[in-house]
């Protein structure tokens, strides 16, 4: 057995103090004794040491220097990672492609996109990472704009399962539910296997626009459901009104013992808001806790509208009052929503100027609190508000 398979075993096994024993006692290390214990610890984000082992090693080939790019794109170490990018004598697609990946988790479109443009041979696996940037980052058009010059290519480079699954999420975030179609008739065309990460896919857009039984034949046809595909499903039956079948799934999904994530709240939640369901909300809010999730501002924003939508004002109110996190605009344009609803001018008054702080170019809030004042007849602060409204040039 060679020194590198005894220190490969103890890396694969996650020992690695006996790994760096051995290491230290190889009589002649190569280029793969060093890759294999600076990877040790770069996989482990002990980047400290990965960092000083690359300094010392005698010969370096493109795998050293992937492997601590990688280490410090892990860490979120982004300047590091670029430091030593910069650095390198040659770089390869996988140099290229793990920066944009790591530019893309810290949502820095423009510094993903300035490294792709650079790059000479673009392959599909950079065009992956570049729309799913685009598509993980709120910008569904890009993505498909950059999904649209892959076809103009002709032959030269073929879409496969993950180019597809970033594009239908880019298709849910417009509610573009032809393109979901047209993707799903070049799947069978081009014969590409549905495997259940597409599948996954196609549920959330279906859901997402109204086809929730298309959603359902597709989620019972998975074979391994997982708990992207439940948040997938409950988020589905929550913005559409299903609540019963959003609680129903739900509990599969703790039966089966797959603890739930920000996005499967959100979907409960909104089904009990929907479905006006009050008691039942506070306490799946209050049982996030019991399974480590920490509710996020927009978790307090659905709570703030099922609250509103019962007319418990103040209670909404009291909850914002009492979030442990900053409310942004969501929040309190909830309670303003809420205020109009039920012609509630106080609390109406306070949630319009705290959404006036948060973004002062939006509109919307003046003609809500506009709305609000003309529903009890103060006309002239109904007045004054249009007139904001007028001046901004809308």
């Amino acid at each position: 057995v060679s020194w590198n398979s005894i220190l490969s075993g103890y890396l694969k096994s996650g020992n690695l103090e006996k790994a760096q024993r051995v290491f230290d006692e190889i009589p002649r290390k190569d280029v793969v004794s060093w890759n294999s214990i600076v990877s040790g610890y770069a996989k482990i984000g002990k980047m400290d040491e990965a960092l000083f082992l690359f300094q010392q090693m005698p010969e370096r080939n493109l795998s050293s220097w992937n492997t601590v790019i990688s280490g410090y794109v892990n860490c979120g170490s982004m300047e590091s990672a670029r430091s030593i990018f910069d650095s390198m004598p040659i770089k390869n697609n996988v140099s290229w492609i793990t920066m944009i990946s790591g530019y893309s988790k810290c949502g820095n479109i423009e510094s993903a996109r300035l490294l792709f443009d650079q790059m000479n041979e673009k392959d599909l696996f950079s065009y992956n990472a570049m729309i799913a940037c685009y598509a993980q980052n709120g910008q569904p058009k890009e993505a498909l704009g950059l999904f649209n010059q892959i076809l103009e290519l002709d032959s030269k480079i073929q879409p496969d399962e993950m180019t597809l699954v970033s594009v239908l999420s880019a298709c849910s975030q417009l509610g573009d539910l032809r393109l979901g179609f047209w993707i799903e008739s070049y799947i069978n065309k081009h014969r590409i296997h549905l495997d259940d990460h597409l599948a996954t896919a196609f549920i959330d857009l279906y859901a997402k626009c109204g086809n929730i039984d298309k959603a359902y034949e597709l989620f019972r046809g998975l074979g391994k459901k997982d708990l992207v595909a439940y948040s997938a499903m409950i988020l589905g039956c929550g913005i559409n009104g299903k609540a019963i079948d959003a609680i129903e799934l739900f509990e599969e999904m703790i039966n089966a013992q797959i603890c739930p994530n920000l996005v499967t709240y959100t979907g409960l939640l909104t089904a009990y808001s929907h479905a006006g369901l009050v008691e039942k909300g506070y306490q799946c809010f209050d049982s996030m806790k019991d399974h480590g999730v920490s509710p996020s501002a927009d978790h307090y924003s659905i709570m703030v509208d099922l609250l509103g939508r019962a007319g418990r004002l103040e209670e909404a109110y009291e909850l914002i009052k009492s979030m442990p996190l900053q409310p942004h605009a969501g929040v309190w344009g909830a309670l303003l929503l809420a205020c109009r609803l039920h012609n509630n001018v106080q609390l109406g008054e306070i949630a319009a100027w705290n959404c006036f702080k948060l973004e002062p170019d939006t509109t919307g809030y003046c003609s809500l609190l506009s709305n609000i004042y003309a529903s009890v007849e103060r006309w002239d602060d109904a007045g004054r508000m249009r007139k904001v409204v007028d001046e901004k040039g809308f």
